[in-house]
């Protein structure tokens, strides 16, 4: 049936079309009204109270005139309401038609689904029966499926049972590895299938976990026998039966536990002082042990022998255990189950867990490394035998951790103890390293200030004291010179000890002007620096034997403090050396008060040396008597060993033949008969040089120069310029003698600057060859701007000589030759 658009519009639009017909432009609708009222707009809102509402009229003052304004609305309403009506008379009559069409096919449905559950209700009783007797027969084929199965695995253990069985007839034979598969897959059936209850089962189950305990017995036998003697194929029969009992990682963690518990047992057991008392002695009598860890009086010997040997015993068993346990951990790591392939280490060990010789030796080294602390803080006994003996007990330490890397050292198999676990062992002991090292140097330190007391600065040593500290040095340095590390830490104190002897040494030093002169008898004060001296230069040099034949560095960390010894005893004799260097100097600087310019033969036929010579050789022979004697070495003594005062000896040599040449060079004029007398000088300074202070052949430079300058002076100045003697002197010295061939205008750098030989010398002392050449130059410059301002065109044959070796030479002269 067709709806006109009225007929299927909401009840709102109903009413909108009602509004639309309904109200014309000119007249607004009563709902506009009472939205604009306002008393009616209270009833258009959403939260209209009529409470309130009253509420509101009542207290208003005029409620009747309210009630006659609501009168007059619901008239207005019903007015309105009545209007619509009319208007929609047909709309309304086709919508009961509607209704009426809408109650008649709800009445068929109705009827419908009644029909519907009556049928329903038939079907339902004719199923049920069937139904129930499926759910029957399902049930009972569930219960005869689950029946077959238990029996279908009752008989497959019974089966695996008598195999079981058959294998164990004869122990002798019998194949581990396959009986521990068997008993495992038993127990996983009957676990797996809960066969328990079943009386034929159970029976059985008895004698299988019975055998079960059997087979781990002897494959825990089986392992500990293959682990003692190292036996492979014992330890992967082992092995193999736990994977195959499924018991692995148990038994591992069982093994781990017990050699870890027998490690920490031997390390208590060979530092138990009652077990050492009792093994030499009754424990009240001589050799007994006190409640403080200290042996009875006449028992220390035994009792130390005793401890040492029990740390050897225990050693021996660290070892044991340590190769053991990495034995077992190498079988791990190459064995694999035949079916699965799986790796037995992967069972034992999760990604991420410590090895197995990881876990034991950290177990070892803590518990020797608090047995090691409460001996030291609980017996003084113990702490006073390891102290002293730490060399023998590090060496213990060493020798154990050398022969377990030793003995598990295996091309692609890992070592028992990395090298961050020997580094744990050495730690545990080094309580007794650090009191073994301030014994040592409280030994040493003992004899220093026994033989330097700070009280008592003017005592001077005897050689017996020096001879002491040497030996005890020594000793220190033997008692540890099989192990390097041992040997650096004990060389380190060994250097502490050696610079406070040095600063105790310097203290003795007597450092004034008694110590300084040179022209009376050796002083009190000279002879207890000569004492000193030669007590340090002894010390530098036997301790520099001990430490020739060790290594380099060992040498380095003594360095310092032998610079230290070395450095004082040079200070005690150094400024007498230099006080005897200042006099022979002051000797020679007298040459330029002699006359070597006066002709005639009475001065060429004198023979006698010159004034100046003859004091300075009275003042070398002083020096020898009087201070050199007591200073340098016998002839006896060792061959090749340069002492401190031999080397001071041999530079204050080759300072006086170097000093001397310089100022002979200077000397102007030199006649014929002044150079024959300054020859017979040379002469004479060299036989005195080498019989009273160095042999002169040794001396190198200085000698070959003091050789060369003797004949130079006989040159003439023509034969000067290709003499080969001028490459063994220096350049300075050739230019100042030529001075004394040029005429008197020409001026030494001396008379020009008009300064003293002795200010020459200083100022020549401190330059080098270049910027004597300059000086030189600069007087050559002035000769000949003097010869051009006369109007000469000839120089004296010196002056071009002089240009062209001063070029020449000052460019090859060795960086050795000094003026």
């Amino acid at each position: 049936m067709a709806h006109s658009p009225a007929s299927t519009a909401s009840p709102l639009q109903r009413l909108s079309t009602f509004k639309a017909t309904t109200t014309t432009p000119s007249a607004a609708s009563p709902l506009e009204t009472f939205a604009a009222d306002p008393i009616f707009s209270a009833f258009l809102s959403p939260s209209f109270s009529s409470t309130s509402f009253s509420s509101a009229a009542l207290s208003s003052g005029s409620p009747a005139s309210t009630a006659e304004k609501l009168q007059h609305a619901i008239r207005l309403l019903e007015s309105q309401l009545r209007s619509e009506v009319l208007s929609r008379h047909s709309d309304l009559l086709s919508q009961l038609s509607s209704l009426q069409h809408a109650d008649h096919a709800l009445s068929t449905v109705r009827s419908s689904v009644h029909s519907l559950q009556s049928s329903l209700r038939h079907t339902r009783s004719e199923l049920s029966d069937p139904l129930r007797s499926i759910t029957a027969l399902t049930l009972q084929l569930s219960n005869l499926h689950a029946t077959s199965e238990l029996l279908h695995h009752t008989l497959r253990a019974l089966r695996l049972s008598k195999k079981l069985r058959d294998l164990a007839a004869d122990p002798e034979k019998i194949d581990l590895a396959k009986a521990a598969q068997l008993h495992c897959e038993i127990l996983a059936i009957y676990d797996e299938y809960d066969l328990a209850g079943i009386d034929v089962v159970e029976e059985e189950l008895a004698w299988v976990r019975e055998t079960g305990d059997t087979l781990r017995g002897e494959a825990m036998k089986a392992l500990e026998l293959g682990m003692e003697g190292l036996n492979q194929g014992e330890v992967a029969i082992g092995l193999q039966v736990f994977y195959n009992l499924g018991e692995l990682k148990q038994a591992m963690e069982q093994l781990i536990g017990k050699y870890k518990g027998l490690g920490v047992k031997s390390i208590s057991v060979a530092l138990d002082m009652k077990a050492i008392s009792g093994s030499v002695g009754s424990g009240f009598g001589p050799g007994g042990i006190r409640g403080s860890g200290t042996p009875q009086i006449g028992g220390g010997a035994k009792a130390r022998d005793g401890l040492w040997q029990r740390m050897g015993t225990c050693m021996d068993q660290l070892h044991s255990i340590m190769v053991a346990v990495w034995h077992l951990q190498k079988v791990l790591s190459k064995k694999r189950d035949p079916f699965t392939h799986v790796l037995l280490l992967d069972e034992v060990i999760k990604e991420g867990e410590p090895m197995i010789t990881d876990r034991v030796w950290e177990a070892l080294v803590k518990a020797f490394a608090n047995q090691m602390k409460s001996a030291f803080s609980a017996s003084t006994f113990v702490k006073e035998i390891f102290t002293m003996g730490y060399p023998k007990l590090f060496a213990m330490i060493d020798n154990l951790l050398e022969r377990i890397s030793r003995d598990t050292d295996v091309k692609g198999v890992l070592p028992a103890i990395t090298s961050e676990g020997k580094e744990q062992l050495v730690a545990a002991i080094e309580i007794f390293q650090t009191s073994f090292l301030a014994l040592c140097h409280s030994r040493l330190s003992d004899l220093v200030n026994n033989v330097f007391p700070v009280s008592s600065r003017g005592s001077v040593p005897s050689k017996d004291h020096i001879s002491r500290i040497i030996s005890r040095i020594q000793e220190e340095i033997e008692s540890v010179q099989l192990d390097a590390r041992l040997t650096l830490l004990v060389l380190h104190e060994i250097g502490k000890v050696l610079l406070l002897l040095a600063e105790r040494a310097e203290f003795q030093i007597s450092a004034g002007p008694e110590s300084r002169q040179v022209n009376g008898p050796a002083t009190p004060a000279q002879l207890k620096n000569f004492v000193l001296c030669q007590h340090l230069q002894e010390i530098h040099t036997r301790i520099s034997s001990m430490i020739s034949g060790l290594p380099t560095i060992a040498s380095d960390v003594l360095s310092t403090a032998l610079g230290a010894i070395y450095g004082v005893a040079c200070d005690s004799v150094t400024t007498l050396f230099q006080a005897m260097l200042d006099r022979l100097e002051s000797c020679i600087l007298q040459i330029h008060e002699q006359k070597f310019g006066v002709l005639g033969m009475d001065a060429a036929m004198d023979n006698n040396a010159s004034p100046y010579m003859e004091e300075l050789q009275k003042c070398i022979l002083h020096f020898r008597s009087e201070f050199l004697s007591r200073l340098l070495p016998s002839k006896t003594a060792t061959v090749g060993v340069e002492t401190i005062c031999t080397r001071l000896v041999r530079s204050m040599a080759a300072r006086v033949l170097i000093f001397f040449i310089r100022h002979a060079s200077l000397v102007r004029p030199l006649s014929e008969s002044g150079k024959l007398r300054m020859a017979r000088d040379m002469a004479e300074l060299e036989l005195a040089v080498g019989q009273n202070l160095f042999p002169v052949e040794q001396l190198g430079a200085p000698y070959r120069a003091l050789r060369a300058f003797r004949p130079l002076i006989f040159l003439d100045t023509s034969q000067l310029g290709a003499s080969p003697l001028l490459q063994d002197l220096p350049p300075s010295v050739i230019l100042h003698h030529l001075y004394s061939r040029g005429p008197d205008e020409l001026q030494s750098p001396l008379q020009r600057n008009k300064l003293t030989p002795l200010q020459y010398s200083l100022w020549l002392d401190s330059q080098g060859e270049d910027q004597v050449w300059k000086g030189i130059k600069a007087t050559l410059d002035d000769y000949a701007t003097h010869v051009r301002a006369r109007g000469d065109k000839e120089f004296s044959p010196v002056y071009p000589l002089m240009l062209r070796l001063g070029s020449l030479l000052t460019e090859n002269a060795p960086e050795t030759q000094k003026p």
